[in-house]
């Protein structure tokens, strides 16, 4: 794992909201706002970021948390800007606050963490879940 950034380091990406980020279920479309599980994907997404630089090869992010306070809709075609700010680096562990906005208005508010993994270590978990079930 590299060591490239520090806490308070940020990072954004941009959204436009289409159809397949609706808030959805089985029952069709709740209503036309980005819904809670299109925005956590891609919070997550954005906080990746910073694994995507520090992981080696033979190393590999996973997610270790995720919350989210939905403050204000996106609507369908508006843009969502996310960035997120390394808050916590320990050891393997990368955690960072995120905060959705649609220009000055704030969408969302959140947490996510990360750690990065040996691939024979993930591999291992793997086959002990897979050798238990």
């Amino acid at each position: 794992m590299k060591s490239l950034f520090h806490i308070g380091a940020q990072t954004s990406l941009e959204f436009t909201v289409g159809e397949k980020d609706l808030a959805e279920f089985e029952t069709g479309v709740v209503h036309e706002f980005y819904g809670t599980f299109a925005l956590g994907r891609d919070a997550e997404w954005t906080c990746r970021q910073f694994v995507l630089e520090m992981k080696e090869d033979g190393e590999e992010g996973i997610g270790t948390f995720l919350n989210i306070r939905h403050q204000s809709p996106a609507l369908l075609g508006e843009t969502v800007r996310i960035t997120a700010e390394i808050i916590r680096l320990e050891g393997n562990s990368i955690d960072c606050s995120f905060e959705g906005r649609v220009g000055e208005r704030i969408v969302a508010t959140g947490t996510q963490g990360q750690k990065i993994l040996k691939l024979e270590k993930l591999e291992r978990v793997v086959e002990g879940i897979r050798g238990n079930g």
